[in-house]
């Protein structure tokens, strides 16, 4: 029976869960921000490693987001699993964090055709967003980037396909593309560490973990912000 540790820092929010099976039996979240993950964090964990403890249920991994995202919240969160599992002896698996925010949407929103995209989005400064393309099953369309939203972005993608923007820096888009038919946009979705299970879980059980000692998140200042391109576009 598999039991993961998740941790999810990469914005203001911050959150803690505990999966079985693919099931969270602890959670523990500070959504409205900023918070002061250096300190939350520590006592989440505390909370969640007690209850798993006091239960005898041992944790056979850790599974944490690792970015793009804020560079202050990834690097406490990645340090805080590498010390959990570096402690217990339990192997480390990063969760990319736009994939994350996909789970909601593709969990509680059945209304989405078979041939839609998911354009999941962080914020960043002025026009610019952290984003990625991803189909239905999670496969990449087009990998993170660093983009400038304008009235042409994401055309090769919307001319061809339904395309559903979501995460707190898809508003950037909303201004631009909304009139677009087949724009589509999707409110409160961030990333959550109660999201994180169906992802982590597929990452056990190919045993896709991360090397502890050298394992580093993607940190904004790793992109540099461009009009988005694509690749050609799926059909």
């Amino acid at each position: 029976m598999s039991r993961i540790l998740h941790i999810e820092t990469s914005t203001s929010a911050c959150s803690v869960a505990i999966s079985e099976e693919g099931q969270n039996i602890f959670t523990k979240e500070q959504l409205e921000g900023p918070s002061n993950a250096s300190v939350l964090l520590g006592l989440f964990v505390d909370e969640a490693l007690s209850f798993a403890d006091s239960h005898a249920m041992p944790i056979d991994a850790v599974a944490v987001s690792c970015g793009p995202g804020s560079y202050t919240g990834l690097r406490i969160g990645v340090s805080m699993a590498k010390g959990i599992c570096y402690g217990r002896n339990i192997p480390l698996i990063g969760i990319p964090t736009l994939k994350i925010q996909c789970v909601p949407v593709l969990l509680y929103h059945d209304e989405l055709p078979d041939d839609a995209l998911l354009c999941p989005m962080i914020d960043a400064r002025r026009m610019e967003v952290y984003a990625a393309v991803y189909d239905r099953s999670l496969q990449t369309v087009r990998d993170t980037g660093a983009d400038l939203v304008d009235e042409s972005s994401y055309q090769d993608y919307l001319s061809h396909h339904p395309v559903y923007f979501f995460g707190d820096g898809a508003h950037k888009c909303k201004e631009k593309l909304a009139h677009l038919p087949n724009a589509h946009f999707i409110d409160d979705i961030r990333p959550l560490a109660s999201m994180m299970s169906p992802l982590a879980e597929k990452a056990l059980a190919e045993q896709a973990f991360e090397d502890v000692a050298y394992f580093e998140p993607f940190y904004l200042k790793a992109f540099v912000a461009t009009r988005p391109k694509s690749v050609l576009p799926i059909h």
